[in-house]
């Protein structure tokens, strides 16, 4: 997405900044409360202390395809966006709870980084457990499950195509043999 700065006569810098950042990005599939994003930093503050997390976009994809992951944070303001589209999806696809921070940098503050870090991935959750239980559970509230509830319907679907394929091959067979 390209913006042209100097269409916004007398528009300050930082007001352009923030206008940026705050459109919608296209991997960001629900929206998460500033107390939620509080809470999850809170958490992963206590994760770092006491339990193990990946950090970056490349470990976070490799602990969640491993199967190890059991929370992703991601941060909402990446660029480019292409690096972290794929996490949403794999996160649903292996079944694992995902919620968003608006920001990169404190994502990386969080977890003692002194530089931003676009997504991190909990393997242990150590005594941050009961406060990623809560945020799992607000933020599966209202997005996840939509998801999960889509799930029976794509199974049902692909049982109707296995019994189709196999009335059509007994059909191949009793022709055969006739």
């Amino acid at each position: 997405m390209c913006l042209d700065i100097s269409s916004l006569t007398g528009a300050n810098t930082d007001e352009v900044k923030t206008k940026v950042l705050s459109m919608a990005k296209s991997y960001v599939k629900f929206e998460v409360s500033k107390e939620v994003a509080d809470k999850t930093y809170e958490a992963l503050q206590m994760v770092k202390q006491s339990g193990k997390i990946k950090k970056g976009v490349n470990e976070t994809t490799k602990s969640a395809e491993r199967g190890l992951a059991s929370f992703v944070v991601i941060a909402e303001d990446v660029e480019p966006e292409e690096v972290i589209t794929h996490l949403p999806m794999l996160c649903e696809q292996k079944k694992i709870p995902y919620s968003y921070v608006p920001s990169k940098l404190e994502l990386g503050k969080a977890i003692g980084l002194g530089v931003q870090c676009a997504a991190v991935a909990i393997e242990n959750q150590g005594s941050a457990s009961g406060a990623i239980k809560d945020i799992v559970s607000r933020v599966t509230g209202s997005s996840q499950k939509k998801a999960q509830a889509e799930a029976p319907k794509q199974e049902k679907k692909e049982e109707k195509k296995e019994e189709k394929k196999e009335a059509a091959k007994a059909e191949k067979e009793e022709a055969a043999e006739a």
